[in-house]
């Protein structure tokens, strides 16, 4: 399977290197030619548009960072429906929300073009190692044809139904992580005030029953959200604001667990500000 690429950043990029690395023929593009130059060292070749892009690929590969992102690098004038053949199947791992995702389907459909929702969770070191997650929706062929090619960067493929199920997935996934920041935020907090080194104290939670992805972050980063408020604190906002469209939708409570990722985003702010 010939592989295009589009969205070289830190999670991205080391998903394209994989698939490069595991010599399925891989063509890139990137809107700064800069992010190419890493790239030197691969056998990937570089496009100068999505659409040429496209046109050497059998699956298009999309981890750029917004719906409108999304729908630019696809249906612009030279954008990958400009190019890529029946038969091609296109597959975002953008975090979007589910209605682009499904209204791009039924776009595609129309030149027999196949269509995957797979938002991957993980983080850059993740992808690096070949250990993401990629939660899919679509229809279950078309994601076995590209199993090949996520199995390269992913050591786990989930199939949640239509497209559109792997988004809410992803979505619910990144309000819990931002919840849980919260949580143990919080602890750490006391734990200082108290007179404990919260980094020390993270690490100890982690090793027994308070252990969570969102505290091995945390630790990470040196006990504190300043870090991951500067780093990621935006795409945690978009995906919060997600689910709350989501929940809107039908209607559901909103429950404990959006008080606790809007304190997790307060707190950012209040960082970000000093």
């Amino acid at each position: 399977m010939r592989v295009g690429f589009i969205g070289l950043g830190i999670q991205g990029g080391p998903m394209a290197r994989r698939i490069a690395a595991a010599g399925f023929p891989t063509t890139l593009w990137a809107r700064r030619p800069e992010a190419l130059r890493e790239f030197a060292d691969t056998a990937a070749v570089f496009a100068d548009s999505p659409a040429e892009l496209a046109a050497a690929s059998d699956l298009v590969c999309l981890c750029v960072v917004s719906d409108a992102d999304v729908r630019e690098v696809l249906t612009g004038p030279q954008g990958v429906l400009a190019g890529l053949r029946p038969g091609g199947i296109v597959a975002v791992h953008s975090t979007v929300h589910p209605r682009t995702c499904r209204e791009l389907a039924d776009e595609v459909a129309h030149q027999d073009i196949s269509f995957v929702d797979a938002p991957v969770t993980g983080g850059g070191p993740a992808a690096a190692a070949g250990r993401l997650t990629v939660l899919a929706g679509g229809a279950a062929p078309t994601l076995q044809r590209c199993r090949p090619v996520f199995d390269t960067y992913a050591a786990q493929v989930f199939h949640l139904g239509p497209v559109g199920s792997g988004q809410v997935a992803k979505i619910l996934n990144n309000l819990l992580f931002t919840a849980n920041l919260a949580t143990a935020d919080s602890a750490l907090t006391l734990g200082r005030e108290l007179g404990l080194d919260p980094v020390r104290l993270a690490e100890l939670f982690n090793n027994g029953s308070a252990a969570s992805f969102a505290l091995g972050r945390m630790v990470a980063a040196g006990g504190t959200l300043q870090s991951i408020a500067t780093h990621a604190g935006g795409l945690l906002r978009k995906d919060v604001h997600l689910a709350t469209d989501l929940a809107h939708q039908v209607d559901a409570a909103d429950g404990v667990v959006f008080d606790a990722a809007v304190t997790t985003l307060a707190t950012m702010d209040r960082l970000l500000e000093q």
